[in-house]
């Protein structure tokens, strides 16, 4: 094979790599604004709302919002809870779910999307609701 050839090969799989890279941030950009508008409109709200319908059924839960992120915490275990967070290392990019529940010494944590497949802009409140439902039961079952 010639030096030539392989060189050209080399170049033309810099250039794709560039130019895949640069899309890859421009995606991600976008996806990080698309997230502080789900955050602020659908998540924060639903997390909210189920967190007072806990606690008025006896449970005690608290919504905390770290950086870029939305958390239903117990407050009677700081290892319980569940978090909705940007993912930006998919792509593209999208809303992971954290499950975290202790038992006993015993540590589970969990990753999963809150809608497999779906973009940011998609998810409504109700793909929030049926996230949180479905991993609520494993947090109040003690």
């Amino acid at each position: 094979m010639e030096v030539s050839e392989i060189r050209r090969q080399v170049r033309a799989a810099i250039e794709s790599a560039r130019r895949d890279a640069r899309e890859r941030r421009v995606r991600t950009d976008r996806a990080a604004l698309e997230y502080q508008d789900f955050l602020r409109d659908r998540a924060v709200p639903v997390f909210q709302t189920v967190a007072a319908a806990l606690v008025a059924e006896g449970y005690r839960f608290k919504i905390f919002t770290p950086a870029d992120s939305v958390r239903l915490a117990s407050e009677t275990s700081s290892t319980d809870f569940i978090e909705l967070a940007l993912d930006p290392a998919s792509d593209p990019p999208g809303v992971i779910g954290r499950i975290s529940r202790g038992r006993g010494s015993r540590l589970v944590d969990r990753e999963r999307p809150v809608r497999e497949g779906t973009p940011i802009l998609d998810l409504s409140d109700e793909d929030v609701l049926a996230f949180v439902m479905t991993e609520i039961a494993a947090l109040l079952e003690r």
